[in-house]
């Protein structure tokens, strides 16, 4: 599928009352998405192989199931929402201590969880120092885009 096909999709999505497409050619598979003011978004294996860092668009408030103790959160506190779509790990391997637990103390860059998003295992990293408050995922769930994981209080 090259980038005119994939331009094509986009302005049928746009321009329908669709909200979703996923079409798979090959090993090629192209998802487009509309969430109320948000641009559609593309993501193709090619892009999930060559960059372990994937950017997304900002999800939408309404778009993320939080439980009101989540959002009933301390103003010096921050959650870390997922950056992808996955299944969430919180160690290297089932046998293993997970990489974090709450009132454990973290620094930047220490691994906090692993996502497996499309047969790719991405460490998910803090993005500061802190203390990790709670964590709202069990081992092995599937994860949204913008879902809240954890509660962390900076240090």
């Amino acid at each position: 599928m090259n980038l005119t096909e994939i331009r094509k999709l986009i302005k049928m999505v746009e321009s329908s009352d669709i909200a979703e497409l996923e079409i798979s050619e090959g090993e090629t598979s192209v998802r487009i998405s509309r969430q109320s003011s948000i641009m559609p978004t593309v993501v193709t294996p090619q892009m999930m192989a060559t960059s372990p860092v994937v950017t997304a668009p900002t999800a939408v408030a309404s778009d993320i199931a939080v439980s009101p103790s989540e959002t009933a959160k301390p103003d010096d506190t921050h959650l870390v929402k997922s950056p992808m779509v996955g299944t969430y790990y919180s160690a290297s391997s089932p046998d293993v201590e997970p990489f974090i637990i709450e009132g454990q103390t973290v620094k930047k860059g220490e691994t906090l969880c692993i996502i497996e998003a499309m047969k790719l295992m991405n460490e998910i990293e803090a993005e500061y120092n802190g203390v990790v408050e709670k964590i709202l995922v069990d081992n092995a769930t599937p994860l949204e885009f913008g879902q809240a994981m954890f509660v962390i209080k900076p240090a």
